[in-house]
């Protein structure tokens, strides 16, 4: 039996979690668009919503579920064009392994992978960018969470790990780049 030369990390189910977040803008004031943060009440970290995908759900329903469940806003994920390794529906089936961009599309556009260690082994985050939907009203929210907007510099100075700034820079980027 072949041994693979391509370096490979395998956990079975009972050693990994998958949860899913958003980004989420309100561009209702294009100028100056805001992003929505959580405020952590037991840690005052301030956070990027996201959460454990349930069973049989998908991702992109994971990830709308959880940043209305944490902030009370509902909203929906922004169709964006970015650079990507996944292939389009109608692409041939031997399209190379290449970066390409793809327009008006809600895909993750990046993964988080989070060394649990030992036995608790890893969790995969898949992050997306997602709008406000400003036609409803606001929900609760999760009672270990508040939710506030603020600027894209303030919320910037405001997370309280560096990975969720790079992944708040990123999601902008891709927001200026679809939006012109």
């Amino acid at each position: 039996m072949a041994k693979s030369t391509i370096p490979t990390v395998q956990y079975p189910s009972t050693h990994f979690v998958e949860s899913c977040g958003a980004v989420l803008f309100d561009l209702s004031t294009r100028s100056a668009p805001k992003v929505c943060l959580i405020n952590h009440l037991a840690s005052t970290h301030w956070l990027l919503p996201k959460g454990r995908r349930n069973i049989n759900e998908s991702r992109k329903d994971a990830a709308v579920r959880e940043v209305t469940e944490e902030t009370g806003y509902a909203c929906q994920l922004l169709p964006v064009n970015m650079s990507t390794r996944a292939c389009a529906p109608d692409d041939p089936s031997d399209v190379p392994d290449e970066t390409k961009v793809r327009d008006d599309i809600t895909e993750p556009f990046m993964c988080s992978v989070r060394d649990l260690g030992g036995v608790k082994g890893a969790k995969f985050i898949w992050w997306y960018v997602a709008v406000v939907d400003a036609e409803k009203e606001k929900g609760k929210g999760e009672d270990e969470f508040t939710a506030e907007w603020f600027e894209v510099h303030e919320a910037r100075e405001k997370l309280w790990f560096e990975t969720d700034r790079e992944i708040l820079n990123r999601a902008v980027a891709i927001v200026e780049d679809t939006l012109g």
